[in-house]
């Protein structure tokens, strides 16, 4: 490992190693946190290891930082780890798991053009991603019931509850808000805009609702005609469907008998292979096969409403100009809360995540006020 002297190091230098040493310091207090949530000993113990890695690193960064003259922080975590940790605790190491590969996917090259770090430690960071992706993959993330289903239709940016949850909630503060703006705008009475806005709540969370039902039933049936042609195929093809069972777990490893006997084994009970070919070969989980319909309309339809009762609430308790700007006021808030739970999985700043929310809500907000200005002078002559 090459080192930089004290003379050599610059300013740049020491902020680099201290945002390293809090990147690393955090990690290891959130795996410690999913270790302790996890109640499978063998991913309990994986989740260990993790973390007296991170622990390895983050003493070469203190190191880096005595050796240019810094003054060593304590291994304090951020408030951003000390929410992650908070949630793991909560919902469980699994909850937290999509996170967690997706911001080790994201930084495994991170320490490749760093010169004080060693070919082991580039290699570490890289096995991180490797692991928690296998992990999160083979179904230690978020299960069927958690809000990730719930939220499907934004499974494909994150995959995991707290991104949905955060989604969900922003979709409706942007689009209430908006709503509520551009009825403002056009100066209606209070009551007007607390209908409208109520109004507004009451679609879009049954429109949200209603899509998240069709899309999970829709997977749920696809999912159990599969299941349906697995368990013919068993009855018609025992054989052949032994034969592939047992390429699968050859394929994780298993010796060719090993993996032939193992394979008979479950083939001599047909709920058993039925089973087991659902998870191995579908992927899917027989007891839930993408989750409850019901539950993801529910939860999808409180998601929404939680945000967009926000810019509501005012015009119920509160009269003349202060109920606009209550409003306005009390929906900022939210959005700028809403940047900074998105850095929960980025890993962006607070500061320049939670303002920039808060600036493309406050622009859709602005131009739809403007649009119901014009439109209610227009009509008003």
């Amino acid at each position: 490992m090459s080192g930089v002297s004290a003379t050599a190091a610059t300013a740049k230098d020491v902020k680099r190693y201290r945002d390293n040493l809090r990147d690393e310091i955090d990690s290891a207090c959130i795996y410690r946190a999913m270790a302790a949530a996890e109640p499978d000993q063998h991913l309990a113990t994986v989740y260990k290891r993790l973390a007296e890695v991170e622990d390895r690193h983050a003493a070469l960064w203190e190191a880096q930082i005595a050796k240019a003259g810094g003054t060593v922080p304590p291994r304090r975590p951020s408030v951003r780890a000390r929410v992650l940790v908070t949630l793991a605790r909560r919902f469980g190491a699994r909850f937290l798991l999509p996170t967690m590969a997706s911001m080790e996917s994201a930084n495994r090259h991170v320490y490749d053009r760093q010169p004080e770090t060693s070919k082991t430690m580039r290699g570490q960071e890289r096995s991180h991603a490797r692991v928690l992706e296998l992990m999160a993959n083979a179904g230690g993330g978020a299960q069927g019931s958690t809000v990730a289903r719930a939220e499907g239709r934004h499974q494909g940016v994150g995959g995991n509850a707290l991104r949905a949850a955060v989604l969900g909630a922003n979709d409706g503060l942007v689009s209430n808000l908006s709503l509520v703006m551009g009825v403002a705008g056009a100066s209606l009475s209070e009551h007007a805009i607390l209908v409208t806005g109520l109004a507004g709540l009451l679609a879009g969370a049954c429109s949200m609702a209603m899509g998240e039902w069709i899309s999970v039933q829709s997977s749920r049936e696809a999912y159990e005609k599969q299941v349906a042609v697995e368990e013919s195929e068993i009855a018609t093809l025992p054989v052949e469907e032994e034969e592939e069972l047992a390429l699968i777990y050859m394929a994780k490893g298993l010796p060719e008998d090993e993996a032939k006997q193992v394979a008979a084994h479950i083939m001599s009970d047909e709920k058993t292979a039925l089973e087991t070919m659902t998870r191995e070969e579908l992927g899917l989980d027989p007891e839930e096969l993408g989750g409850s319909p019901w539950a993801a309309a529910a939860t999808s339809f409180m998601l929404f409403a939680v945000g967009a009762i926000v810019p509501v609430v005012p015009f119920a308790f509160i009269h003349g100009p202060a109920a606009f700007w209550t409003s306005i006021g009390a929906s900022a808030a939210m959005l700028f809360l809403i940047g900074f739970a998105i850095t929960l999985f980025t890993g962006r700043g607070v500061l320049y995540t939670g303002l920039r929310q808060l600036l493309f809500g406050a622009a859709a907000a602005g131009v739809t006020y403007g649009i119901g200005h014009a439109i209610g002078v227009a009509i008003g002559g």
